[in-house]
């Protein structure tokens, strides 16, 4: 195996011990009763599915030279889709709230620091430039992509919470998630698409 192989290796056990620890606060208003053994449980199940993720991909890279990169790109959404869910269902927490405009308020603080994340390790690691960014026009395209990405994240999400609303017998921050979950799906692929053949393309 190459070193820089086991570089990526290391670092997609890292992204899922991360994600593990920011899935904490999501388990925590989905009504999962966390004590220290499923939050160790949690964290554990995160940490060994992205390593495993990406040595399946290595596998297959054999026969689908693009796969690696994919799914380095699902292993850096999913952290940063980790990253969204754990600032929104902190902040559904902390002031209670989980549907109206300030649902709207708080997915877009979440998805702010999602969308940072997301541009940081699809630089640095997905897509690997080495430039600076300012010569290709890598910020003005990803901010680009970000204000798509968030208008079609927070208006999906905003429109299955809001105008939708929770069907009987779900709770509503069960709902939140649901929400904020078929957004993530549906800007998965526009935004590996984009990211590769036009932010990040060498």
């Amino acid at each position: 195996m190459e070193l820089s192989t086991k570089k990526d290796l290391k670092i997609s056990l890292f992204v899922g011990i991360a994600a593990g620890i920011l899935l904490l606060p999501t388990l925590n208003n989905l009504g999962v009763k966390l004590n220290l053994s499923t939050a160790v449980l949690s964290v554990i199940g995160l940490t060994f599915f992205t390593p495993f993720g990406y040595l399946t991909a290595y596998w297959l890279s054999s026969w689908f030279s693009w796969i690696i990169q994919f799914v380095k790109f699902g292993i850096s959404g999913g952290l940063s889709a980790m990253v969204d869910f754990g600032v929104l269902n902190l902040l559904i927490y902390l002031f209670g709230i989980s549907a109206g405009i300030w649902y709207s308020v708080f997915k877009s603080i979440s998805f702010l620091f999602g969308v940072t994340n997301s541009y940081l390790w699809n630089k640095n690691w997905t897509f690997k430039t080495n430039n600076d960014g300012q010569s290709s026009g890598e910020p003005v395209k990803f901010f680009l992509l970000s204000v798509i990405s968030f208008v079609i994240n927070v208006g999906i999400a905003s429109f299955i919470v809001n105008v939708i609303g929770a069907p009987a017998g779900i709770k509503a921050e069960l709902w939140a998630n649901v929400g904020a979950a078929l957004a993530a799906i549906i800007v998965l692929f526009w935004n590996f698409i984009w990211m590769k053949f036009i932010v990040f393309k060498r």
